[in-house]
């Protein structure tokens, strides 16, 4: 793989570490700011709207710059955002520290995913964006942890300010290892960019981003306060687990790559179905301590494995269906992950203060994967007639 791969990777761990570690910051943040936990779990779906809406807008508005110092401001933006959260001294101030962030965070990986899908062979477009995701899953394994230790020892601002000095390393590692000319896809005109959403293809493949990515968040969004209030874990353990459940993400990510090479849409089915069954599994488990940390390992590798075969599923719808928007659909998928997370974690807000509650988060995140199941039966299906009809 290219050195500049790894460039992407570095920024993509500091941004993971951010948008991850509020998970397990959530009772302090609740209980510093005297808010509820469901109230609390909106920093989670505000950063994710955040990006939600700010991938699509602002891709398509820095679409003419060059994109190596357009990625270096967008760091720089995400240093911003993090330092601002670092000394907020209330609830609004904090969330529109994570929205600030949350701009960086969907413009970057829009921008990122198809640049490390350029800098390599056709038939290894898949492992390249797996590898700059997999900045991700090590700062779930790294970096979740121990900025979720970090801030039960010194408050949670000291967590945000650690995010920021690692953002400052991306922003460096960015400006060293990226090359300066970096190919950039025509600008697509303003009709292009809206056509993304008048295609049926890829409304099918935004809507299987959204319910799959964003079913494990409902569960996963109040895992912290599952592991400590349900399972009987104490706080002191929830960042151990935190890497336990890190690791099997990495393992997952690098294993969806390599399943989504040739047949992206036939190895999402498998692995949405596998997540949905898992997930109504950890209903039953949540109860007792082992058979709780065996499943949450096979739902951290399940829940990220899908994440390289959407990205590069996306890609090839676009450049059959929307050919001239390949960015603005890359973007909006970004969105659709994050649109995901944000009602993963609504929707487990809901959850948890209506009479179902905090136990019924794993099963509810399960129906949410199983109509993913449903939408990629759909796209192949789609996909299928589309074939025979070019024969």
């Amino acid at each position: 793989m290219p050195i500049a791969l790894y460039a992407l990777t570095i920024a993509a761990y500091a941004i993971g570490t951010t948008e991850f570690v509020i998970v397990g910051l959530l009772p302090t943040v609740a209980s510093d700011l005297q808010i509820t936990l469901p109230l609390a779990g909106l920093i989670v779906s505000v950063y994710a709207l955040g990006v939600t809406f700010g991938a699509p807008v602002l891709t398509a508005l820095t679409g003419r710059l060059n994109r190596k110092p357009l990625l270096i401001a967008l760091m720089v933006l995400f240093i911003a955002g993090n330092s601002l959260a670092a000394i907020s001294p209330s609830y609004p101030v904090l969330l529109f520290a994570r929205v600030l962030t949350a701009f960086a965070h969907g413009v970057f990986f829009s921008l990122g995913s198809t640049i490390a899908a350029d800098l390599v062979p056709e038939n290894r477009r898949a492992s390249a964006i797996a590898l700059m995701f997999m900045g991700l899953t090590v700062a779930i394994v790294t970096g979740v942890p121990l900025g979720t230790w970090i801030g039960q020892q010194w408050g949670w601002r000291a967590t945000f300010a650690a995010v920021a000095v690692l953002g400052a390393i991306a922003c460096i590692a960015l400006a060293v290892l990226l090359p300066s000319r970096l190919h950039k896809a025509p600008v697509a005109s303003l009709t292009a960019q809206v056509r993304v959403l008048t295609s049926g293809p890829l409304l099918l493949v935004f809507g299987m981003t959204a319910l799959g990515y964003g079913g494990t968040f409902v569960a996963f969004t109040y895992l912290a306060t599952i592991l400590e209030t349900v399972t009987g874990f104490a706080a002191s353990d929830v960042s151990l687990i935190l890497i336990l459940y890190g690791v099997a993400i990495a393992a997952g990510n690098l294993s969806g790559g390599f399943f989504a090479n040739r047949h992206p849409v036939r190895a999402l089915a498998w692995l949405f179905s596998a997540q949905a069954v898992i997930l109504a599994l950890f209903s039953l488990t949540q109860h007792a301590i082992i058979p709780t940390l065996m499943t949450l390992a096979a739902l951290g590798f399940l829940s990220f494995a899908s994440v390289p075969g959407l990205q590069l599923y996306v890609v090839k719808q676009a450049q059959q269906f929307r050919p001239g928007a390949v960015d603005t659909a890359s973007a909006l998928n970004i969105a659709a992950f994050n649109l995901g997370i944000a009602l993963g974690a609504w929707i487990g807000g809901l959850v948890v203060a209506s009479p179902l509650g905090l136990t019924a988060t794993p099963w509810v995140g399960a129906l949410m994967v199983a109509g993913a199941v449903i939408l990629t039966l759909l796209s192949s299906g789609l996909a299928n007639r589309t074939v025979a009809k070019a024969c």
